[in-house]
């Protein structure tokens, strides 16, 4: 969750939920590109004794180990930044949640990454599901998520990783979601 809810009426419930195209994973995906191409430029024009980078001069550095080394950081800062763009751009983790009252379905839908699992899909019937269970754990690593309990299943989540919501939103969606779908809120 942590979502907007595109349509809610009395038979339809759809919560949008954020992917991996969150300001953060753009800020780190920039700042990882920026960085690795500078080391990579860096150990290339210590190779090629020509400077290749505008603010600073890394044709002094000896080759061997010092620009090979700067040159192998830049490869692995490209490779991570080419993996944190991929995610973007697919937004992996992104899809929604729908709870329909009038075919009787719950869907749950997140895309993944390509392949098999490229996009993950769970679908059950509204009379299965047992209650909205709420999760909090505080302390330096805090979680603070809503599950879906499914008859004969493992809970499902429902909220997106990453930045935790306030205890308040957390308790209304939750409380909101628990109504509509007629189900007892656990955990609070």
């Amino acid at each position: 969750m942590t979502a907007k809810t595109l349509s809610s009426s009395d038979r339809v419930l759809r919560q949008q939920v954020l992917g991996s195209r969150r300001l953060s994973n753009y800020f780190w995906a920039t700042v990882v590109s920026l960085g690795a191409t500078g080391f990579l430029l860096a150990g290339i024009s210590s190779y090629l004794h020509k400077n290749l980078l505008p603010f600073a001069d890394p044709t002094q550095l000896i080759f061997v180990p010092q620009g090979l080394v700067m040159g192998l950081y830049g490869t692995a800062g490209i490779l991570l930044a080419l993996y944190l763009w991929t995610t973007i751009v697919l937004d992996v983790g992104g899809g929604y949640n729908e709870f329909n009252k009038e075919t009787g379905f719950v869907k749950i839908f997140r895309w993944g990454f390509p392949g098999k699992n490229r996009t993950i899909e769970i679908s059950s019937r509204t009379e299965d599901v047992q209650s909205v269970r709420v999760e909090i754990q505080e302390g330096l690593n805090p979680k603070r998520c809503l599950y879906l309990r499914i008859k004969g299943r493992r809970d499902i989540p429902l909220t997106r990783v990453g930045q935790p919501m306030s205890l308040s939103e957390l308790e209304n969606q939750g409380a909101a979601l628990a109504r509509f779908l007629g189900v007892p809120l656990e955990g609070l």
